[in-house]
């Protein structure tokens, strides 16, 4: 069976996105700038052309914040073995959300 979310294709980022989508509002925030900021330490830049495409689709759990979705495109944009190491990140720092 074909997984037709494009972060369902890697584990780790599959259960990143996971425990994004299970967190309170504020951590998803917080998380959210967490993946932007990871992002663009790795040297990803999105495509000024994406932000504008994806406003059409907001049917994804993620498209309800504007930031959110943003880390989201960052997420996608980047390669295949930034996007496993951001999420191994994204996993330790939830685990540190949580505990707070």
């Amino acid at each position: 069976m074909d997984n037709k979310r494009w972060y369902d294709k890697e584990p780790t980022l599959s259960l990143a996105i996971s425990l994004i989508k299970n967190s309170k509002e504020d951590v998803q925030i917080r998380c959210a700038d967490f993946i932007k900021s990871k992002a663009q330490d790795y040297g990803v830049v999105l495509n000024s052309n994406l932000f504008g495409a994806f406003n059409y689709v907001l049917h994804r759990w993620y498209d309800n914040n504007e930031q959110i979705s943003e880390a989201f495109m960052y997420l996608k944009e980047a390669d295949d073995e930034t996007r496993k190491q951001i999420a191994i990140e994204i996993i330790a720092f939830l685990e540190k959300a949580e505990m707070v």
